[in-house]
């Protein structure tokens, strides 16, 4: 209902209340962002992986500091639902030239529902859809930095603009050759405008803050002729003499959909205005949905918001019924979809078998520990929500009775907001996108490799998907590594498969940090009665690991076989496992790039000097880096 009149002075102490914590949260998530410059620029590895894992507490943090002032100076809790639908109001006036609008509406509805204790259905005391626009916000202020740059250079000048980009971000450790590496990103650019009149409005727009992430920092911008506009950007790292490199220059759509992927950690980026940013990195990536920019640039709690009203909006133009998931069902996780959606849905069961010695909130604590460790491009990152009702038409009685079956505890099916229509509630969920499981995409290679018959193109396309499949599956496995990830149950359905064909992992329920890993050998039998026995006859610790004993579960089909130890016969090695574990545990700082390191440009000409430097050796866990 639509208040009549604004007369309640509670109101607008709430509203006035709730703003203050608001801006008390950005402005520390603003200065954690900040300070990323600092830590590159001194390369303190270790610090920024710290930082970007601290920094997503951040929320619930000031969160809670709302709740507790609200409940302290108004009784927040105990307010008609008249003062309440004023405070809204007032808090929408507060927002009218607000920077980050939108992000102060998810605020808001964060602490309402704490406070109100009120779930989905209570749509009247919170920002269901955006109240505020964020079109064609900017700075004003004088000494406000822009969106972006626009630099307008000739052919003749597009070295030194380059040059003078980089400048613009006044980076206090000194390059090892600016120039040169101003002539590879001119080079990689002319090569693209060979042959191409340059129009009126050529033009680099470049975004006026850096991307920091692990031991990158990330130029984006775009470069625009005539009609067309080509995305970029351009890595920035240590080299082995501990100066600044331009490290090679991404080109299209598809390398700033890799760099900005949701299996990897979030950005660290100073922003005053983020949905300008957030509308820049559209033009790039238009097929990047904005819930996962939001992600990618740190402010997750803005991600659900938005993926939960396009999920809203999906199921207001769909048809179709949620189904159990294909694949293997997992002993822990019940898995559910909707076939025109691409997500997958995750609720944990009430019990385990008994092979799976976990609880609940050890379950909870893996993925907890997934959102906030660097996923290396190979961790699919989730949401997590609580309380999400469905229509109950929407399911399949299939699937209402295996959550009846395993997860009761996480299901219930009322009218609770008594318009006559039930719903399905569950009662906590984790959300992923939906990937190809790789047993599935395997097996889909392998009948089509059988059905091929004398079709030799066929045959070589299927041999040529299992080659690739096991390939980036061994890369997987590696990159975890260096993130000092093992990930536990390493069975093919526990990886999925990407639309560009990555392999990412996404089973966490056994995940460990490497380190804390023992890798041992399978002893040889010492009698006949050992050879012969049908049991484990050895004593074996609870994170004991027998890389040997993998071959058996993967390595069945003789084309698998091939390609596996052709490429990663040393993932059966307890060797490999543990020299990783003893560089981690030294200090060493691997490096996973998040593209094709042949792409560098230290390999494509030569200078030794742009090659990774060594690690510090510090008694640390590994941070998996992006480049030195």
């Amino acid at each position: 209902m639509f208040p009549q009149r604004l007369d309640s002075p509670q109101a607008w102490g709430i509203a006035k209340a709730m703003i203050d914590g608001f801006n008390r949260h950005y402005r520390l998530f603003r200065t954690e962002s900040q300070r990323a410059q600092h830590r590159f620029e001194t390369a303190d590895w270790h610090a920024q992986q710290r930082a970007q894992r601290e920094r997503i507490e951040f929320y619930d943090l000031r969160v809670k500091e709302a709740v507790t002032r609200l409940e302290r100076e108004f009784r927040a809790g105990d307010q008609p639902m008249e003062v309440w639908q004023q405070a809204k109001l007032h808090y929408i006036g507060l927002l009218v030239d607000h920077h980050q609008p939108e992000l102060a509406e998810t605020f808001f509805n964060s602490v309402t529902t704490k406070i109100l204790h009120r779930t989905h259905f209570q749509n009247d005391f919170i920002f269901v859809r955006p109240a505020v626009s964020t079109e064609y916000i900017e700075n004003d202020e004088p000494a406000a930095k822009p969106t972006y740059r626009a630099y307008y250079p000739s052919r003749d000048t597009l070295g030194e603009t380059i040059v003078r980009i980089i400048d613009n971000f006044q980076l206090q450790r000194p390059f090892d050759d600016l120039a040169r590496d101003a002539g590879y990103v001119r080079e990689a650019i002319e090569a693209r405008l060979h042959h191409v009149t340059l129009r009126a409005n050529f033009q680099i727009q470049v975004l006026s803050s850096l991307f920091f992430r692990n031991k990158g920092a990330y130029v984006v911008g775009k470069v625009i002729n005539g009609f067309n506009e080509v995305p970029f950007a351009l890595p920035i790292l240590h080299n082995r003499s501990g100066r600044l490199v331009i490290d090679t220059c991404l080109f299209g759509e598809d390398d700033l959909q890799a760099l900005f992927s949701f299996a990897r950690a979030y950005f660290m980026v100073d922003m005053e205005v983020p949905s300008a940013y957030v509308q820049f990195l559209r033009s790039l990536m238009p097929r990047k949905p904005r819930n996962e920019l939001y992600n990618a640039l740190g402010l997750a709690k803005q991600g659900k918001t938005l993926f939960y009203r396009d999920f809203l909006y999906h199921l207001k133009h769909s048809s179709d019924k949620f189904r159990i998931a294909p694949g293997i069902r997992g002993m822990v996780m019940l898995v559910f979809d909707l076939p025109s959606f691409p997500y997958v849905f995750k609720l944990i069961k009430d019990h385990f078998p008994p092979q799976k010695d976990t609880t609940r909130d050890q379950v909870k604590g893996k993925y907890l520990l997934v959102k906030q460790h660097d996923r290396v491009g190979r961790m699919a990152d989730t949401l997590e929500y609580s309380e999400v009702a469905f229509a109950r038409e929407r399911f399949e009685d299939e699937l209402l009775d295996e959550i009846r079956l395993h997860a009761p505890s996480q299901l219930e099916i009322s009218d609770r907001d008594g318009d006559g229509h039930e719903e399905v509630v569950i009662k906590h969920l984790y959300i992923e996108r939906r990937m190809i499981p790789l047993n599935i995409y395997l097996q889909e290679a392998f009948d089509a490799f059988q059905d091929a018959g004398d079709d030799e193109a066929a045959a070589a396309q299927a041999r040529g998907q299992i080659e690739s499949a096991v390939l980036e599956y061994g890369k997987a496995i590696k990159d975890l590594v260096a993130a000092n990830i093992f990930p536990g149950d390493m069975l093919w359905k526990n990886f999925g498969v990407t639309r560009n064909g990555k392999v990412v992992f996404y089973d966490y329920d056994e995940i460990e940090y490497l380190t804390d890993c023992t890798f041992r050998r399978i002893p040889q039998p010492r009698t006949e009665e050992e050879e012969l026995a049908g049991e484990v006859w050895y004593r074996v610790g609870p994170r004991d690991v027998f890389p040997e004993s993998f071959a058996p579960f993967l390595l069945g089909n003789p084309v698998v076989r091939d390609v596996f130890l052709k490429h990663h016969a040393v993932l059966l090695d307890p060797a490999f496992w543990n020299s990783r574990k003893e560089r981690i545990l030294a200090g060493h700082v691997h490096d996973v790039f998040p593209y094709d390191p042949e792409k560098r440009f230290a390999r494509r000409h030569g200078h030794v000097s742009s090659q990774a430097a060594a690690a510090p050796k510090t008694p640390a866990l590994a941070v998996a880096g992006e480049g030195r």
